[in-house]
């Protein structure tokens, strides 16, 4: 993905955020220049991997197969070994109209996915095998705002604005908008986006990204690189 498509989807996905009524964090709108500055006093930002994630998951079309993310705050894995400390995550995303967010499950993140506005929230869902893949035939049973919802495997879970699905460890989902772009609130237990996301298909999870431009703003897959964190 190029960088000058990125810096135009941060954009567009800020304006449509704010029409909603979100306030991003202050260092949503940091430069890279100011991110060096503050390398030592904002350590807690990059240390948590705070801030922008463009992807389209390696394969080069976002418009078919990507997702916006802003990670808001975030907790960390010792602490929850310790069961005791900010154990928590948030996530506000965009999911484009038809935009396939593909099939995956977290080994560890239990998450509400959360419609915040826009159009429905479609998910696909499945239940884990014993080995952790896909059971093609076990039917699907997650909480809809606290009242059980049963699907069979496979089955379709569509969230108008207002409602949520939690997700425990090890449920296959795959997402995308439907009847236009959908702002999804996600509250989680602790996100490693490194090591904690199992897709069912051989995709990357960050973009690769061409510099034909510069950044108007980092994302979180440029801190280790830019920043050297």
């Amino acid at each position: 993905m190029k960088r000058s498509r990125v810096n135009e989807i941060i954009r567009e996905g800020d304006a449509f955020i704010r029409s909603f009524g979100y306030v991003m964090p202050p260092f949503a709108y940091w430069s890279p220049a100011e991110m060096q500055r503050r390398g030592t006093e904002s350590a807690g930002v990059f240390n948590a991997r705070l801030g922008w994630d463009i992807t389209d998951y390696g394969q080069g079309k976002f418009d078919e197969l990507g997702l916006f993310l802003f990670t808001v705050r975030n907790g960390r894995f010792e602490d929850m070994k310790k069961g005791a400390g900010m154990l928590y995550a948030e996530k506000i995303m965009i999911s484009r109209k038809n935009q396939l967010s593909p099939m995956h499950r977290h080994v560890i993140k239990a998450e509400d996915i959360i419609n915040r506005g826009g159009g429905k929230l479609v998910l696909e869902l499945f239940m884990p095998d014993g080995d952790g893949g896909i059971d093609p035939r076990a039917e699907v049973s997650v909480p809809v705002d606290g009242t059980m919802r049963r699907l069979p495997a496979g089955g379709l879970l569509k969230l108008d604005p207002g409602e949520s699905v939690t997700l425990l460890p090890g449920v296959w989902h795959a997402f995308w908008g439907e009847g236009g772009d959908v702002l999804i609130g996600e509250v989680s237990t602790v996100n490693d986006d490194l090591t904690d996301n199992i897709f069912r298909d051989p995709i990357g999870r960050f973009s690769d990204i061409e510099e034909d431009v510069e950044p108007v703003h980092l994302l979180v897959s440029d801190y280790e690189r830019w920043l050297g964190r």
